[in-house]
């Protein structure tokens, strides 16, 4: 279980738009789909250890916004190829088993998976009404055998804060997970 962390794409950077098919409704999911005042666009999958270990906290922080003026996505990027749990199949299940009740796509190309620059599984982007970055980073400090609790600290505390219009904390820790599955030829560039 190697740990990649999160890439810390630069704050205030726009949204890359993205059309993808939600692998429960089937129906195209755009980012101008999403009006609210934040939108949470997350990169997940089905078999890693590092989701796995937040799933239930990522459905309890899902349902008590649920009503709120947040929009959430999920998305996949994994090479389904290797990974088959990761495929629609695998991920419609994912979200009727955590019982989510926003889109979750499947990325084939992986080309959105490189406009974010998401590197791990999970890895979490907020975006204010502008759809501007406001926060990327870590759900909280769990990590599946270090006995912290999951609460979603970290991200509820920045997702308040972009629903009542104040500044998030720059000080944000990055995402550890799983490194994107990678199809061959599709890995970007790490920088720095």
């Amino acid at each position: 279980m190697a740990a990649t962390e999160s890439t810390m794409f630069e704050l205030g950077t726009a949204a890359p738009d993205f059309s993808l098919a939600d692998v429960v409704s089937n129906r195209t999911v755009r980012l101008d789909s999403f009006t609210r005042k934040g939108l949470l666009v997350m990169f997940l999958c089905r078999h890693c250890p590092y989701v796995k270990h937040i799933g239930a906290g990522l459905a309890a922080l899902a349902k008590d916004y649920a009503a709120s003026e947040l929009d959430i996505v999920a998305i996949s990027s994994n090479d389904a190829g290797q990974y088959p749990d990761d495929g629609p199949d695998g991920l419609r299940t994912m979200a009727r088993e955590l019982g989510f009740w926003f889109p979750y796509c499947y990325d084939e190309t992986q080309q959105v998976a490189q406009a974010y620059r998401a590197a791990c599984t999970p890895d979490f982007f907020l975006f204010d009404a502008g759809r501007k970055l406001v926060y990327r980073g870590q759900f909280d400090d769990a990590r599946p055998g270090n006995s912290v609790p999951v609460s979603g600290r970290d991200l509820r505390a920045a997702i308040d804060s972009t629903l009542a219009g104040r500044a998030v904390a720059a000080q944000q820790k990055p995402s550890i997970g799983c490194n994107i599955k990678w199809k061959p030829g599709h890995a970007p560039a790490r920088h720095g």
